[in-house]
């Protein structure tokens, strides 16, 4: 029966650095390649699982594989504040454009991005492919892998998920079922209570003065705020910021 993990994450630290002890690291959210599915975490509890969507080509890190990396990565990078539900993205951009749920022909990327960075060598590759996990109006075929690399979403779930989950959040995922863990309080958010342990993450920057060298600090995740949806006359102003 598979279990909830934690990972011990090691980091390369450059020369001279002062020196990080090896932390062992809660994920935030699991994704099961078996399952279709992805759990989001509170503590450790389960906050919730919704169905997606992984590729369709497999798994793996290769350049053109379109494969959809296994292992340890982090939230990088979050696009699409306030965009509306339904918003097509082309280059990480707002064309305006708002689609509905399985609109015919149409396949683009919508809604909200959230950009994963690889922590290991076999998933390395993860954040200069361009693999995200994003809101697909193909809401038919969420359930079963049919992406090209990326982790789909309906709308709805990556927009609650995205409002959840901060940058540099750990995302765990893997081949294998989801694990079994208790379910959370319901309406939590995911936040630790005070007297309970924090759940931390790894930040990872280079180093300038050394190419090729990283430092790496390990730090409590930041309270959550939920976001509220933009409604739909809030497309114009959004459009017109983004193009700014």
């Amino acid at each position: 029966m598979p279990r909830l993990r934690w990972f011990l994450l090691v980091a390369v630290v450059a020369p001279g650095a002062a020196p990080l002890r090896a932390q062992f690291v809660q994920p935030n959210v699991i994704v099961s390649v078996r399952d279709q599915k992805l759990m989001l975490l509170d503590n450790g509890s389960n906050a919730a699982v919704y169905p997606i969507s992984t590729s369709k080509f497999g798994l793996g890190d290769r350049w053109g594989s379109m494969a959809t990396p296994l292992g340890t990565l982090q939230v990088a990078q979050k696009i699409g504040d306030r965009a509306p539900v339904g918003a097509v993205f082309h280059n990480r951009r707002f064309t305006g454009e708002i689609l509905q749920p399985n609109t015919p022909g149409r396949d683009p990327i919508i809604t909200r991005i959230i950009w994963l960075r690889g922590l290991e060598a076999d998933n390395a590759h993860a954040y200069n492919r361009g693999i995200y996990i994003h809101g697909t109006p193909e809401e038919k075929t969420i359930g079963r892998p049919a992406s090209y690399g990326c982790i789909r979403m309906k709308s709805s779930d990556v927009s609650s998920l995205y409002a959840q989950l901060p940058i540099g959040a750990i995302v765990q995922i893997t081949a294998e079922h989801l694990p079994k863990v208790n379910r959370a309080a319901k309406g939590t958010l995911v936040s630790a209570p005070g007297s309970a342990r924090v759940p931390t993450h790894a930040v990872f920057t280079v180093d300038s003065s050394k190419p090729g060298a990283e430092k790496a600090s390990v730090t409590p995740l930041a309270p959550k705020t939920s976001v509220a949806p933009a409604k739909k006359s809030d497309a114009t102003a959004w459009l017109r910021n983004a193009r700014a």
